[in-house]
C-alpha cells in the first residue's frame, strides 16, 4: 500500500514540476514566469518529500526530506521577491494587457 501511495504522490509531484517548467517556456513576462516557478515547483517538491517520506525507513531519512521541504519554502518566496523587485525596478516589459496600480511610481527609485 505505501507502494502506491508514494507512487501516487511522486506522480503529482513531477506533474506539478512539469507544469512549473512549462509555465517558465511559455508564460509571457518575468512576473507571470516567477509565479509559476515558485508556486508549482513548491507544491511539486512537496509531493515528492512526501513520497520519499512515506517509503522511508529511518528518521534520518525523514528529516532529510523535510529539511529539503522546509528549504524550499523558506527559500523560494524570498527568491520570487527579489526577482519581482529587480524586473520592478528595471522596468521590465510586461504582458499586454496588464494593468499596473495608480501610484506605482511612488515605488520607483
Amino acid at each position: 500500500m505505501s507502494d502506491l501511495i508514494a507512487a501516487l504522490f511522486l506522480l503529482g509531484g513531477g506533474f506539478f514540476c512539469f507544469v512549473a517548467g512549462l509555465g517558465l517556456l511559455r508564460l509571457p513576462d518575468v512576473y507571470c514566469r516567477m509565479h509559476a516557478a515558485t508556486k508549482a515547483g513548491t507544491v511539486g517538491l512537496a509531493l515528492v518529500c512526501l513520497a520519499a517520506i512515506v517509503k522511508s525507513t529511518s528518521w534520518t531519512e525523514i528529516l532529510q526530506a523535510l529539511f529539503v521541504f522546509l528549504f524550499m519554502i523558506a527559500t523560494a518566496p524570498i527568491g520570487a521577491h527579489l526577482i519581482g523587485r529587480a524586473a520592478f525596478r528595471k522596468h521590465t516589459e510586461t504582458a499586454p494587457g496588464t494593468q499596473s496600480d495608480p501610484g506605482t511610481e511612488a515605488f520607483d527609485d
